[in-house]
């Protein structure tokens, strides 16, 4: 990891399975040495709420559950609208961000109470509110292997791929077999790889 501590904020809406993705990371993490605390907050899940994981990682300690204000390292958001939402609370100068491609539309914006963000704009604020943004079509790919919520998995693989996480296959399915099922093993790491390839190692 880059800083000790590590900051991450896995961020979505209800139903994307952030949550699983950030337990999955924080298992991993913590068979590699490191020290993981994780906290969550919930919006009106059942109505496509917000869902947010902070994931804090330390070698040399353990760490309150929140992330404070402007201290996040890395953003994983599966839906754009949340990414820009987070990232105006918690980004810096050098947080950097993988971002899902595809939105959600909250109930307002599908009743018409609310306007969603246009794509460009939203795009580039995102761009604006962080070091470096990573864009990836995570739900396309996760889509294509029949089940959307694999696009949590697909960015984590992107992630590891970016170099912004110590993470391998072999950890990701060992973590998979432990907290989820070992059913689940083949799937899930298949969309890790997908990820891993959608995203340079530029580090």
């Amino acid at each position: 990891m880059e800083k000790d501590p590590y900051n991450i904020i896995v961020t979505g809406v209800g139903g994307q399975g952030n949550v699983v993705g950030s337990q999955l990371m924080g298992a991993v993490l913590v068979e590699l040495g490191y020290k993981v605390t994780i906290g969550e907050t919930y919006g009106a899940t059942q109505r496509g709420g917000s869902v947010m994981s902070h994931v804090r990682v330390s070698k040399a300690q353990q760490l309150g559950p929140l992330i404070p204000p402007r201290s996040a390292d890395l953003v994983i958001a599966l839906e754009p609208s949340e990414a820009a939402r987070v990232l105006g609370q918690f980004g810096n100068p050098g947080t950097v961000a993988l971002v899902n491609t595809r939105p959600v539309y909250p109930v307002d914006v599908i009743s018409g109470d609310r306007a969603y963000p246009e794509a460009d704009l939203l795009l580039e604020k995102i761009r604006f509110l962080c070091k470096q943004v990573y864009f990836v079509e995570a739900t396309k790919e996760a889509l294509e292997m029949g089940n959307p919520i694999l696009a949590n998995i697909v960015l984590i693989g992107a992630a590891a791929g970016a170099g912004l996480l110590p993470i391998s296959e072999d950890h990701l399915a060992r973590a998979v077999a432990d907290y989820m099922s070992p059913n689940l093993v083949e799937i899930n790491t298949t969309a890790f790889r997908r990820g891993m390839r959608l995203v340079p190692n530029e580090r």
